[in-house]
């Protein structure tokens, strides 16, 4: 199917309230991310990229898994909350590293890169390929290169997230891919929206913009 293109920024749902979140694997208690030598954030747990997307594609696709862009710079002050909320709460990163090989491009970089047409450029000519503007971006490839054949990243790309999203948001966006949830909604507000009747119908009080994600979470999320 063509790709689905989508920007996301930060909207209100009309969801519940919740009251006081337990001190759990739903709140950020993982180590804080230091930032390395490159003058970015580690994170121990990305996919060691071989730097052409195609081979990346395929050896993700064989992992049962899904592959996504963390598009980053070295000053970057939407990646630091992601990166000091987000992806400390471990159950955000259970749901990533159980689904997604993620790789991690600098919008500046100049290592090689062979996009999923074969094109081969750096990561900043990349970048400005599949119009990066904002910082962090998480660009979520297509499942197979069948369905990228003959088309850059941009083309080809079934969601894309730009800007820092609390963890509410930015953990269900990872749901909404893994569960091709694209392919019946393509507005991701509107999907969110039916995943926010369920929690509604379960009696399961969350808060759109904690810094944590709802002490309960509904069985299949």
């Amino acid at each position: 199917m063509a790709a689905l293109k989508a920007i996301v920024f930060i909207v209100a749902v009309i969801l519940t309230v919740s009251g006081p979140a337990r001190a759990d694997r739903h709140l950020p208690t993982l180590p804080i991310t230091e930032v390395a030598d490159d003058g970015m954030y580690a994170q121990k747990w990305l996919y060691k990229s071989s730097l052409n997307l195609q081979v990346d594609l395929a050896a993700t696709r064989k992992e049962g898994k899904r592959l996504v862009i963390f598009w980053e710079q070295k000053v970057c002050s939407n990646c630091q909350p992601m990166y000091e909320i987000n992806l400390r709460i471990p159950r955000v990163i259970e749901k990533i590293k159980n689904n997604f090989n993620v790789i991690k491009l600098d919008i500046f970089g100049d290592r090689k890169i062979t996009d999923l047409n074969g094109t081969v450029m750096s990561e900043e000519e990349l970048a400005g390929k599949n119009g990066i503007q904002w910082m962090p971006t998480l660009q979520f490839l297509p499942e197979s290169l069948a369905e990228a054949a003959g088309k850059t990243g941009k083309e080809s790309e079934v969601f894309r997230l730009e800007g820092y999203l609390k963890p509410f948001h930015f953990y269900f966006i990872f749901h909404y891919v893994k569960s091709k949830g694209y392919e019946i909604q393509p507005s991701f507000q509107r999907w969110l929206g039916a995943v926010g009747k369920v929690f509604q119908a379960k009696n399961i009080k969350y808060d759109l913009w904690a810094d944590a994600l709802p002490p309960k979470m509904p069985n299949g999320y």
